[in-house]
């Protein structure tokens, strides 16, 4: 691919390779940035997994650390990585339960990539002696995504896994 096309194509992408790099502090979904699926006839799983995320607990403000992990199927836009990483930073001092979190974060994603299939799974470390999993999913209505997605939240923790991060 030429350098021409290549900065054409990623021309609604403006933080990768930025050095000016802003961090938020605040919750912002504005930092999401798409590109082009140049695969868009083909079904496959795009994974991420964010091993540093924190958010606030909403009662007492105090910090919830744990892992988020994003797997998706898209369609014609992808979610570009580091505006990924400062979306989900700018949850640092936001205040929320774990399973608004996942949702939010499901939501945010579904409205800016129209995807074909999401799962966002949060795997918090404990607090008060108890750690908390949420896990959502959604497909889009009336395809085989949908029944995917059915079948996926009925059996995602059917063999729960070994969790190392904790």
């Amino acid at each position: 691919m030429s350098e021409g096309r290549l900065k054409e194509e990623m021309q609604e992408v403006t933080l990768l390779g930025n050095q000016g790099t802003t961090y938020k502090f605040g919750y912002d979904p504005d930092i999401l940035e798409v590109f082009d699926n140049k695969h868009p006839g083909r079904d496959y799983f795009v994974k991420f997994n964010c091993p540093e995320f924190t958010s606030l607990c909403p009662v007492t403000g105090q910090p919830d650390f744990g892992a988020m992990y994003i797997s998706y199927i898209p369609e014609q836009k992808m979610v570009e990585s580091k505006s990924l990483k400062l979306y989900l930073f700018s949850f640092r001092n936001h205040g929320d339960f774990h399973e608004d979190c996942v949702n939010i974060i499901m939501n945010d994603l579904i409205s800016l990539m129209e995807p074909r299939y999401i799962e966002v799974w949060g795997k918090f470390t404990p607090r008060g002696g108890i750690s908390i999993d949420p896990y959502c999913n959604w497909g889009r209505p009336g395809t085989k995504y949908e029944a995917m997605a059915e079948h996926r939240l009925i059996n995602h923790d059917l063999y729960p896994e070994k969790v190392d991060n904790r």
